[in-house]
């Protein structure tokens, strides 16, 4: 496992990064970021140097450049076979060459390789990618910019030895600043900004409060993830944003026409909202592995994730209904089961399991999930008590892709909630698991807002199923909608759904839209 800081040569050296200044630009719902490296090659020749960028795992990049002196190239995007071989051919003539590429199994960790930097110079990257803002249990929309990118491993079985060869990006010895701005944008008033760091005074643009800026406080140290919280006034009102079509493209094309955002976060009526089940089967699939042993992030007195995992577990265990059946399964190189098969709640088996989990520990080797998976699977559901999996981890794991290959096959019987323990966790892993079992995913990174995570994803569990939902577009004579995104499968009180669709024709006016849904 490569353990160095974000730039390094082919020979696992670092490069020294001098700073990341990043814009952010947010539009609603969505987030497009800007990230601007400054570094440089202080050696007496030549090197080729990586950097390895930690992503959100829903995030597409949309720019691509980098300067070395007066020279500026900006990427084009190719299949991958065909851009290393370009890379390889560059570099072997002596060119300056820069290669960004998308891990194949984990779609948050994104590697650019520098090529030839001569010796004394300086250069400039700069990376563009868009992102959809997480909502949290007290309607915030939630922004992270990930300094940390854990090491991940790779089962024992996969070909590919012990660890997955993603270079690590630790928070320890962090040698440049990042300065950070944002200008936010949104239909509804903003109410207010806050962070896990420093900030400036939030500096609203107009008197409706509906455009305002914030940054950085200066000289902040990118040692742990950034997080900003946003929050707007009437967040359950619908709202639509439409991007307008670049001028220069050709009408038809995706580019070349409008496209509208639809952004849907509603409130269910009390009536429904009260009609909580008490029934259900509960399985609780806990991460062991050695990883869970660190800590959740810098700085002292910072609990260990594995401690976090017990916490948040406790918690669960203690608010679930009776009558339910509830297991819990802990995993790492191996799996095991605090009961052979799944036992009513009642308060004897609570006991029972609270003081097992507060002996857990982080012990049991390696992140090898699939195996525990795949058991839970195999095993048949118990009659009218629906399947609900809560997964615990650190999303240290090779083999994402695979994982959520899996859980999508297994997505009909079995939804599935997410935490993702301690800063650095796997979103793409953690949000994925999530999206393909019609569950919900939550960030854990400290005691601070816990409690509503935790509970908000069990009245999510708990809630009467949300289906059938369909969205009809009321559009202008002229005018056709072309859906963008995938139909909605399940939508939760306090969870925002968006939906994309391009407008072609004689676009003069915004359609309306219609939403049904069955509550079953």
């Amino acid at each position: 496992m490569v353990n160095c800081c974000g730039l390094i040569t082919v020979k696992n050296e670092p490069v020294p990064l001098k700073s990341i200044a990043v814009g952010v630009s947010v539009q609603g719902h969505v987030a497009t970021v800007s990230s601007t490296l400054q570094y440089e090659n202080q050696e007496q020749s030549p090197l080729e140097a990586i950097f390895v960028f930690p992503l959100p795992g829903e995030a597409a990049v949309c720019r691509f450049s980098a300067k070395i002196g007066q020279t500026e190239v900006v990427a084009k995007v190719q299949e991958k076979q065909k851009a290393q071989e370009q890379y390889d051919d560059a570099l072997s003539s002596g060119q300056q060459a820069f290669l960004l590429e998308e891990s194949d199994e984990s779609p948050d960790v994104f590697k650019l390789s520098v090529g030839s930097l001569p010796p004394g110079e300086k250069a400039s990257v700069s990376l563009d990618y868009v992102t959809e803002l997480d909502v949290q249990a007290d309607d915030g929309l939630r922004l992270c910019l990930p300094a940390v990118l854990n090491p991940r491993y790779q089962p024992q079985d996969s070909g590919s030895g012990g660890s997955a060869q993603v270079s690590s990006v630790p928070a320890g010895s962090v040698p440049y600043s990042l300065s950070l701005s944002a200008r936010v944008s949104s239909p509804h008033p903003i109410s207010r900004v806050e962070s896990n760091c420093p900030l400036d005074p939030l500096n609203y643009l107009n008197t409706e409060k509906t455009q305002a800026t914030v940054s950085l406080a200066a000289g902040h140290q990118f040692d742990r993830d950034v997080e900003l919280l946003l929050y707007y006034q009437d967040t359950h009102q619908p709202t639509a944003i439409v991007e307008a079509a670049q001028a220069s493209a050709k009408p038809g094309s995706l580019m070349g026409d409008p496209v509208v955002m639809l952004s849907l976060y509603p409130e269910f009526p009390k009536d429904v909202m009260s009609s909580m089940t008490s029934h259900g089967e509960f399985l609780f699939v806990v991460d062991r592995s050695g990883s869970m042993e660190c800590p959740m992030h810098l700085g002292s007195g910072s609990q260990d994730r594995i401690g976090s995992a017990r916490d948040t577990l406790l918690l669960l265990l203690k608010s679930l209904p009776m009558g339910c059946y509830f297991n819990i399964i802990s995993f790492g190189s191996s799996y095991e089961s605090f009961f052979s098969k799944s036992v009513e709640y009642s308060q004897k088996t609570m006991d029972e399991a609270l003081q097992k989990v507060k002996g857990m520990r982080a012990d049991l080797g390696g992140t090898e999930i699939l195996q525990p998976l795949k058991h839970i699977y195999s095993q048949p559901c118990l009659p009218d008590q629906p399947r609900q999996l809560f997964l615990f981890t650190d999303g240290e794991v090779g083999n994402t892709k695979e994982v959520l290959d899996l859980v999508k096959t297994n997505a009909s019987s079995h939804r599935c909630f997410s935490f993702g323990i301690g800063e650095g966790a796997s979103t793409a892993l953690i949000s994925g698991v999530a999206k393909k079992a019609g569950g919900h995913a939550q960030f854990i990174t400290g005691q601070d807002r816990m409690q509503p995570k935790v509970m908000q994803s069990l009245r999510f569990a708990l809630q009467p199923a949300v289906v059938d939902i369909s969205v009809k577009w009321n559009v202008p004579k002229g005018v056709s909608v072309t859906p963008l995104s995938p139909p909605i499968r399940v939508v939760f009180q306090g969870q925002r759904a968006l939906l994309y669709a391009q407008l072609t024709g004689e676009v003069r006016a915004l359609p309306s839209t219609v939403m049904n849904v069955n509550i079953v």
